[in-house]
């Protein structure tokens, strides 16, 4: 018999999602190798994140059947974006990926971001993070740029893809 799991329930991002999003990047901040934050988040952090630009920026959340948290996406502005073009960030639990969750929460982000007036997205990846890579060309976002020898906090230095995708 072939076990099926049920698909995660994508919604919006609320308050009481904080504590749950911040363990969840923390466990891949922990790891490394994917994500350009190197320091660990707490909920009140991603509140502030969250609450950063009212009216211009989506936060969704993919949960399981079990009420765990899989994943998380936003789109908000950037200062060194246009004003027509959203930043996107994908974080998926360890262990997860590759189960189409990402996939969920991008059709909602893209949803919300369009209904928001936006023309486009930006994600910037980390060059070495060939899964983040797959997963935002499998979306059909273009490479437009490489930012070669950035710094992370923690002294890290490595090169990241500014890929984009038009929503109109």
């Amino acid at each position: 018999m072939i076990e099926r799991s049920v698909p995660p329930v994508i919604r919006p991002a609320n308050s009481n999602d904080a504590d749950a999003m911040a363990g969840l990047l923390n466990d891949i901040i922990r790891i490394g190798g994917t994500t350009a934050h190197t320091d660990p988040v707490d909920a009140k952090t991603l509140l502030k994140w969250m609450a950063a630009w009212p009216g211009r920026s989506n936060w969704h959340v993919a949960v399981a059947e079990d009420g765990a948290l899989m994943g998380f996406q936003f789109a908000e502005p950037h200062p060194l974006l246009s004003a027509d073009t959203a930043d996107v960030a994908t974080f998926v639990r360890v262990g997860a990926t590759g189960r189409g969750i990402g996939s969920q929460l991008f059709a909602a982000t893209r949803s919300a971001t369009l209904a928001l007036g936006y023309a486009a997205m930006v994600a910037v990846i980390r060059a070495d993070n060939t899964g983040g890579l797959a997963y935002y060309r499998g979306r059909g976002f273009r490479e437009i740029d490489r930012l070669r020898g950035v710094t992370l906090g923690n002294g890290l230095v490595v090169d990241k893809i500014v890929a984009r995708f038009d929503l109109r």
